[in-house]
């Protein structure tokens, strides 16, 4: 990634629809959706130490061995040193997997170890935006400034077009910020904190301070660009609406009734208890202080604290999988109304291809229609994660502690890899492993 610059990537395929017994096709999950700036010139090389050695924890499976053999061929590739694998099928939890690529013995990685989200975290700001509204605590149509008091810097001026800026354009990206135009604001905390005359580290407060001042880049509902700030906005309007912090109403509206019990947001260099340590080749100066020190890209480049709903949560695989069956069918979390919401098909934005982007979910109908595969990436410097649902009934979530490497090998490329690892399964297993996690 050059210095500066976000990285952005496109959007890819269904591979194929489901077959017997097993999934014979793909989401090709698309463009990061958070990709923070770090400079060009990667970390020099450390001294050469041990070889690398492959370590696996969790039930091993034998009928569902192409899952462990893709996780091994695609980490050993990119030299990555921490990864995991949850799968369930047919609303049972199959495979739950740690994997080591590491000459560090003190590093094991388990089922439950936790690893910063990214962008999948917009998949529970939006549920929990329509969690409010389903308790008729608001409606997806209201403008944001009927939510929120958005005041702007002295002399400044809040565009008039705000007020057509409704929840739902904010959470299908259709609010009027193209970060491709404007830069996005979650990675300008420099540039923030000099205009505002703000120490570092931000809150984000000041990033809507600063924001509220600058006017749209284009009409409200007129395109689609993706936008992390919007989902901040949405973090706002749940904490104004709920009286909780996000994180309690997340935690007690949505994740308790799952018993989901390890999803906590992430620091930026105070780890969590079992969270796993990042790994990116590049450097640079941190955000966290006014120091201008020199940092590790995964720890301090950019503000773990500013992407709260939009990229903070940090869980294991085991935990997303568990959070995507909220999503199968009415039940204590969304019932079928809220279901239907999150999964609509937007006012525009309908790719050629046939995917769109919902609330927190990239969509794709398929069997002419009455199916639908979803999912959603997260990129940061040391992150790369995915978490992806089926028509068939098939759901994984696959994290990774890094997303650059030298090799110049594709992450994003592990979505078809893991399809085509599920159509090399012949028997399903019948058992089922969530009571060991939950």
């Amino acid at each position: 990634m050059q210095r500066g610059r976000v990285s952005r990537r496109t959007f890819g395929k269904v591979i194929g629809a489901a077959g017997t017994g097993a999934l014979a096709g793909g989401v090709l999950a698309g463009a990061p959706a958070l990709a923070a700036q770090t400079p060009a010139t990667p970390t020099p090389a450390a001294p050469a130490l041990a070889a690398p050695a492959w370590r696996v924890t969790g039930t091993t499976v034998a009928a569902l061995k192409p899952f462990d053999d893709t996780m091994r061929s695609f980490m050993q590739a990119r030299n990555i040193s921490a990864g995991q694998l949850a799968v369930s099928y047919q609303g049972r939890l199959v495979l739950a997997r740690g994997y080591t690529y590491s000459d560090d013995p003190a590093l094991t990685v388990q089922p439950t170890s936790l690893f910063r989200l990214a962008s999948i975290s917009k998949s529970v700001t939006a549920a929990a935006v329509a969690r409010l509204a389903q308790d008729g605590v608001l409606s997806l149509g209201t403008p944001v400034t009927s939510l929120l008091n958005l005041v702007p810097p002295a002399g400044q001026q809040l565009d008039p077009r705000m007020s057509n800026v409704t929840l739902w354009r904010l959470l299908q990206h259709t609010g009027g910020w193209d970060q491709d135009l404007s830069r996005d604001p979650m990675f300008m905390d420099r540039t923030i904190s000099r205009a505002l005359g703000t120490p570092l580290e931000l809150h984000f407060t000041d990033v809507v301070r600063y924001m509220s001042g600058r006017p749209l880049d284009f009409a409200p509902g007129s395109r689609v660009a993706y936008c992390n700030y919007g989902y901040g906005l949405a973090k706002q309007v749940i904490e104004a609406k709920s009286g909780l912090t996000y994180a309690s109403y997340v935690q007690q509206r949505l994740f308790a009734p799952l018993g989901i019990t390890r999803m906590k947001p992430a620091w930026s260099i105070s780890p969590l208890a079992g969270e796993v340590p990042y790994r990116s080749q590049y450097t640079g100066t941190t955000v966290l202080n006014d120091s201008g020190a020199t940092v590790p890209g995964p720890y301090g480049t950019f503000s773990m604290r500013l992407l709260e709903g939009i990229g903070r949560w940090a869980g294991s695989a085991v935990d997303l999988v568990r959070w995507a069956s909220a999503f199968d069918a009415a039940g204590p979390v969304l019932n079928s109304t809220s279901i239907n919401r999150i999964f609509a098909t937007p006012e525009l934005g309908v790719n050629p291809n046939g995917w769109y982007y919902g609330l927190g979910w990239r969509v794709r109908p398929v069997n002419t229609g009455t199916g639908r595969n979803t999912w959603h990436t997260g990129s940061l410097p040391g992150t790369y994660t995915l978490l992806a649902r089926s028509a068939s009934g098939l759901s994984f979530a696959v994290l990774f502690n890094q997303r650059d490497d030298p090799s110049g090998l594709s992450y994003s490329s592990i979505d078809p890899e893991l399809f085509s690892a599920a159509g090399r399964v012949t028997s399903w297993p019948s058992h089922n492993l969530y009571p060991n996690y939950f």
